[in-house]
């Protein structure tokens, strides 16, 4: 036995040798300078197999052990050729608990990175390498799994970390391993169970474990993983706890993000009382939140967040799960810890107070009965209470932090989604308030009416240059105005007084927030530094917003902006101005589009074709066109950034909870501002696309039609004195013969010239040079371009009907020389019918000339046999001509089509049946 494994470990060493050399010298150095390193870890080697005495082996274990814990040459050594030997100690020795437990200590170091600051970047990492080649092996899997079940501690504490390890480095193949071996989840699942060390061992393992990994998931939710982790949360003090609290919620996490039935089966058994009772406090400015205590509460706010979203996007049951997760939140009062975490608890971290606003929108985003609970949600405590809409709008207007305020906009836009009753209460509250100073309404608490409230901050940029709360007003009343007529004309009759009284009393709010869009342009103007100031890149863009959302099928709105006819000026001037960034151009240029196309004024300074007009000679329409299509191109990188949220985990939660702007910080990594990422959302971007469509095809009907539908009749149309009726009526033909042609000379150039430019968007001046210069050139040669066109598609559709053809002619060729052959073959048999009839009446002459023989009448034998065979071969020609007739009649119709195409039928037919006649002629040369 001893000899054998000698044998054994060298035949290792030898395989190992050319792996060492290659691998250990690309990586480490040098030969020389690992080679005594690899002979001192084979001799260790070899003592742990083959010693004798088991202090010895036990020695050399712990040897091993501290070697490659320190040296990556050793890892990359062992790598090569210590596995087979510490495996093969795990099988046989279960009775030895030293070496078993210096045998998982080994391979733990084997499998834990060694950080050098010398070691460059991409160089290889001896423990990646070894764990992919343990991972290989799903037996191993299952060896390390069955030592969980060891009565020892540190057994089943490495083997734990060894699976961690494992998972590290190779997550797929483990995952796919472990779902292979019978009840390895139940193993895992039943360490939850066990001592304190090694249960926080097996929860860091299970989080690795389920990630992305829908079936590990739904099995560890089946032996109860739900109720195990609510215990060691209870046990650990709640959001109090430590990092095992934090372990617990990143597992819960895991198992109910994205993954609808695990939700259902969570609020179905154990119901979301112990995920609510985590988020509960104590009221008190003065409560002082811990490190770990907010880490622990973004986590748990972060699983609110997953159980409200409901699932998959794709899933078909996503919206009535949603719908239920909602109910069911609010039934357990978690809308009264939301507000305290997200409106009252202004100690909390940024963080979660934001994370806590995004959970109350999506707590009553398309609920009913939710909206109607948040509209009557009061905060604070007596007699400082005021309604929880208005603490989130003085929340958002007057905090530092651009990330709070998304968030607190994110609730606004979530409560006014298809909740036109609540767009309406909101809307009806806004009425002027007497108080002039912003900044004293915001401080004035529960006071102030929403409304109120509202108008004070969106008038607040021309009376005391508070600018970043009036533009962040303009962004809640666009969701107050969305899709809801009603309130767009109520908001229209809201007036306020006039800054200039002299020149009119009153001036409406629609003046008011042009003024402030005014405002903002001519602050970027003078800002000639490229690096503009934090909120001036989205500035107009909020207020361009709130336009375009509230002329939407609005023609009144459109009205009252025209009042001022400074206003196109304006808008015109703001799409060419080479101050504005690509955004606000393209957003100007929608609104000068809606302009034209909800315009029905009849005013001849201020009507459709004023406006085309305008954008014609000011800016061109070419160049207004192409404004659209800028605009488009910049909403990719904002969908890119927009589409995924990392998930918290340890590595991302502590930042989070240190920092005070983490999606500011995020985003700015990647140029692009966290306010417009959260403005052009996939439902706003659409909304634009559908109505530059509109836009476009508003603007080519105008160029199509005349302007004045009242037409003045000329002098020409009257009677003459002492004309007669016939010259008359032969003058008035000629003259309306005449007046048709210009006409649709004029109709034609108008309407080519707006295709084209719809069309095309981008044609120089030297092309259009080239073009026709008149009208009747132009339609002339539209004229050609369609027949041509129309010759285009006649030509490709000829040829495929002409490939057709080919095909089937090709077809009916290959079965008339399938048919010639049956024929061939046919006569073939006939002819050998012959020959054995001669050979048979050959054979009756030689017997009768024998003698004793009766006389055989061979003649009327062979007379039946060649009637019996005539008969049989004619039924066969008969059928063969009659599939002939046909296909001659197929072809001779394919060849009248092919004449109509204009093919030489001859020359398609020279050839067909030559093959066969040729092959005949073989045969017959090899027969002879």
């Amino acid at each position: 036995m001893m000899g054998s494994k000698t044998v054994y470990l060298k035949g290792i060493a030898g395989s190992a040798g050319n792996i060492m050399q290659g691998i250990g010298g690309f990586v480490f150095g040098s030969e020389n300078s690992t080679s005594n390193e690899d002979s001192y870890i084979e001799r260790l080697l070899d003592r742990i197999s083959n010693g004798v005495l088991a202090e010895d082996r036990r020695n050399s274990i712990t040897e091993l052990q501290s070697l490659v814990a320190e040296s990556r040459s050793a890892q990359m050594a062992f790598g090569a050729m210590g596995f087979p030997v510490l495996l093969n100690v795990l099988k046989e020795e279960r009775d030895d608990v030293e070496m078993i437990r210096g045998s998982l200590e080994t391979l733990v170091s084997a499998l834990t990175p060694i950080e050098t600051s010398h070691g460059a970047k991409n160089e290889v990492q001896p423990a990646s390498l070894n764990s992919d080649t343990l991972s290989r092996d799903s037996e191993n899997i299952s060896l390390l799994l069955s030592l969980l079940s060891e009565d020892d501690f540190y057994v089943r504490y490495y083997t734990l970390q060894l699976l961690t390890a494992l998972l590290t480095h190779s997550l797929n193949r483990l995952q796919e391993a472990i779902l292979s071996i019978p009840r390895g989840i139940t193993r895992l699942m039943d360490m939850l169970m066990d001592r304190e060390v090694i249960r926080n061992e097996a929860l860091l393992l299970l989080t690795y474990l389920t990630r992305e990994a829908e079936d590990i998931q739904k099995i560890l939710v089946f032996e109860g993983a739900f109720e195990k982790i609510f215990s060691i949360i209870k046990e650990e003090g709640g959001s109090d706890g430590g990092v095992v609290v934090q372990d617990c919620l990143e597992l819960l996490n895991n198992l109910i993000r994205n993954n609808a039935s695990n939700q259902i089966l969570l609020r179905e058994t154990i119901g979301f009382d112990p995920l609510v009772s985590i988020l509960k406090l104590r009221r008190g400015s003065a409560y002082n939140f811990t490190h770990q205590k907010t880490v622990n509460l973004l986590n748990a706010l972060e699983t609110v967040q997953s159980i409200l979203l409901g699932g998959p996007a794709t899933e078909p049951g996503k919206d009535a799960n949603r719908l239920s997760n909602q109910t069911a939140l609010v039934q357990k009062k978690i809308l009264d810890h939301l507000l305290l975490l997200g409106v009252e608890s202004q100690w909390a971290s940024v963080a979660v107070r934001c994370l806590a606003l995004r959970c109350i929108g999506n707590l009553v985003t398309r609920n009913p009965d939710n909206l109607d609970v948040l509209a009557s949600k009061q905060v604070g405590e007596e007699p400082h209470v005021e309604p929880a809409l208005n603490a989130i709008l003085r929340i958002m207007l007057r905090t530092s932090t651009i990330q709070e305020f998304v968030a607190a906009d994110y609730v606004f836009k979530c409560f006014c989604e298809q909740n036109p009753d609540g767009q309406a209460l909101l809307a009806s509250t806004m009425t002027p308030h007497p108080s002039s100073s912003t900044l004293a309404t915001l401080k004035e608490g529960g006071s102030t009416p929403f409304g109120s409230m509202l108008l004070q901050a969106l008038v607040s940029a021309g009376t005391n240059g508070d600018s970043e709360a009036c533009f962040r007003a303009a962004s809640v009343l666009s969701h107050i105005l969305k899709d809801n007529i009603q309130c767009k004309e109520r908001v229209l009759r809201i007036e306020f007084e006039a800054s200039v009284p002299s020149l009119s009393p009153t001036e409406p709010l629609m003046q008011r927030v042009v003024k402030n869009l005014a405002v903002a342009a001519s602050m970027r103007s003078k800002d000639n530094d490229q690096n503009v100031p934090i909120g001036d890149s989205y500035i107009q863009p909020l207020i361009l917003r709130l336009l375009i959302i509230w002329l939407a099928d609005c023609p009144n709105a459109v009205d009252c902006l025209f009042d001022s006819p400074a206003h196109l000026t304006f808008l015109l001037e703001l799409v060419s101005s080479m101050h504005s960034s690509v955004c606000v151009k393209g957003l100007a240029a929608i609104v000068l589009g809606e302009c034209v196309l909800y315009n029905k004024s009849n005013g001849n300074d201020r009507d459709a074709f004023a406006v085309v007009d305008g954008i014609s000679h000011k800016i061109g329409l070419t160049s207004y066109f192409l404004k659209f299509d800028e605009l488009q191109k910049s909403f990719v990188p904002l969908f890119t950034s927009s589409k995924h949220r990392k998930p918290l985990a340890r590595s991302n939660t502590a930042g989070m909870a240190e920092s005070q702007d983490v999606e500011h910080e995020e985003t700015n990594e990647r140029n692009e501002d966290p306010v417009l990422v959260e403005i052009f959302d996939p439902q706003f971007v659409n909304f634009l696309s559908k109505i530059e469509a509109d836009i476009r095809e508003s603007i080519m009907d105008i160029f199509g039609h005349a302007k004045n539908k009242v037409t003045i009749l000329p002098a020409e149309l009257e009677q003459k004195d002492g004309e007669v009726d016939a010259d008359y009526i032969k003058r008035l033909k000629s003259f309306m013969e005449k007046q048709c042609t210009e006409m649709q000379d004029l109709l034609a150039r108008n309407a080519t010239l707006a295709e084209e430019l719809v069309r095309t968007g981008g044609s120089s001046v030297a092309d259009r040079a080239d073009k026709p210069s008149s009208g009747r050139e132009r339609v002339q040669s539209e004229a050609l371009r369609q027949d041509l066109q129309e010759a285009g598609r006649r030509i490709d559709t000829l040829k495929s009907e002409k490939s057709k053809i080919e095909s089937e002619a090709s077809h009916y060729q290959n079965l008339a020389a399938k048919l010639e052959s049956d024929l061939k073959s046919l006569s073939d048999a006939y002819n050998s019918l012959e020959q054995a009839n001669f050979h048979l009446e050959a054979e009756a002459k030689a017997l009768r000339k024998g003698g004793n023989v009766p006389h055989v009448d061979a003649e009327s034998i062979r007379a039946e046999a060649r009637e019996e065979a005539q008969k049989e071969s004619e039924a066969e020609l008969n059928d063969l001509l009659v599939c002939l007739g046909q296909e001659q009649s197929k072809v001779e119709k394919l060849s009248s089509r092919l004449l109509e195409l204009g093919e030489d039928v001859d020359a398609l037919l020279e050839g067909i049946g030559d093959d066969i006649g040729l092959q005949e002629d073989d045969e017959d040369d090899n027969t002879e």
